[in-house]
């Protein structure tokens, strides 16, 4: 019997652990080697070109220049840096904004808050399989377009928009085209220039860094992109960012970068053996489906469907401390709304009524998982859902 305190962890699109190897190398910023990067001593320069290492690994991991990067606390502030700064230097070009309905709470907060001071924000609707479709784009699409936003693999389904062709379309009326790919990085190959992407988000808490530090892609060649400074006092990260660095964790970014960028590929064979494992075994049971495509999405990822099963209901089934399980780990949705009790805006913008998507789980697997660890879910979801559905039948 396994220990009654273990966890297995299926909610790494919500967060992930950290990579030892990234902790140990960021560790040092947090105890001897603690200088300002912007000190201009000897203690002080050892820490800038530590910042000066990360920022190549993370520029490499997306195909862009290190003078592209500028760091910042995550993926929110990042989004918010973008799309603010793109509303406020090009409105002189227009004041329309063209996002997707399925996109993260940042990016659609960020464009209500546009719409509040004079934007126009589009909308755009997604197919039952999660996917924009390109001809409603094409429509949308005006001469006073400024920027399009579209979320390359999504958090909750992990659908991956087409976004080459998205960012022509966005550039053939000489809009930006910016991609939250905050789910996306470090889990499948991305090359801003080959994918035309302007303005490019991540997080390093997604790919084994910590929370609390992220970055924002701005493109600097073919086409420069100028945004304004959100954070003004001190003009760090060339007056786009100001505030004294977070030296361990852009250090511990960097690395994560780096390690993801190598092993890649060997992640996804193994996570992706063992989401199709899980997948194929849960949907052996009755009433049970898959929410979105199951061929363009991010292989760790599987939204799931039981029917006549409360979503809550599984959650606190799986992760009940009473009984001599492990505590199992996984999402109802977006971990940023998870506190709401609306359903899933993702799900319901994809057709699903409120009784569906009230009844969806989302597993996303990572590195560290085995398939010792699946074997266990899948019993352990095959005896809840049942459970539960005999109180209602």
């Amino acid at each position: 019997m396994e220990a009654k305190n273990q966890i297995i962890y299926l909610d790494n699109n919500a967060t992930t652990q950290i990579d030892k190897r990234v902790l140990d190398a960021m560790m040092p910023f947090l105890t001897n080697e603690f200088a300002n990067a912007n000190s201009t001593h000897q203690f002080g320069i050892h820490a800038y070109e530590a910042v000066k290492t990360a920022r190549v690994q993370v520029s490499e991991l997306i195909g862009a220049e290190a003078h592209e990067i500028v760091f910042t606390s995550g993926a929110t502030e990042a989004i918010n840096l973008a799309i603010k700064g793109v509303a406020e230097n090009y409105q002189l070009k227009g004041k329309h904004i063209i996002t997707v309905s399925t996109e993260h709470s940042a990016v659609l907060d960020t464009c209500r808050y546009l719409e509040s001071k004079g934007f126009e924000v589009t909308y755009l609707s997604v197919k039952p399989d999660g996917l924009i479709d390109l001809e409603e784009l094409k429509t949308c699409l005006r001469d006073d377009t400024i920027l399009v936003s579209v979320m390359l693999a999504n958090n909750e389904t992990g659908v991956i928009q087409p976004i080459k062709e998205i960012a022509e379309l966005s550039h053939n009326v000489g809009a930006l085209f910016m991609s939250d790919a905050t789910q996306a990085v470090g889990k499948i190959s991305i090359h801003v220039d080959e994918l035309g992407i302007d303005l490019l988000c991540l997080s390093g808490h997604k790919l084994h860094a910590p929370k609390g530090v992220g970055a924002l892609y701005v493109r600097q060649r073919m086409n420069r992109i100028k945004i304004p400074a959100l954070l003004h006092g001190g003009g760090h990260e060339k007056g786009m960012r100001s505030g004294t660095l977070n030296v361990p964790g852009i250090v511990a970014l960097g690395l994560a970068c780096s390690i993801a960028q190598k092993e890649m590929s060997k992640n996804a064979e193994k996570t992706g053996t063992l989401r199709d494992y899980l997948e194929t075994e849960l949907l052996k049971i009755d009433e049970t489906y898959v929410n979105g495509t199951i061929k363009n999405r991010l292989y760790n990822t599987s939204n799931v469907l039981f029917c006549g099963a409360d979503a809550d209901a599984i959650i606190m089934g799986l992760s009940n401390p009473d009984n001599d399980l492990p505590l199992i780990a996984v999402s109802n949705g977006s971990a940023c709304t998870s506190a709401s009790i609306e359903p899933s805006h993702v799900l319901t913008a994809m057709g699903l009524d409120e009784v569906a998507a009230f009844s969806s789980i989302r597993f996303s697997i990572g590195k560290f998982n085995t398939k010792k660890e699946i074997d266990i879910v899948i019993d352990a979801v095959k005896n809840v859902v049942s459970s539960l559905r005999s109180m209602i039948s």
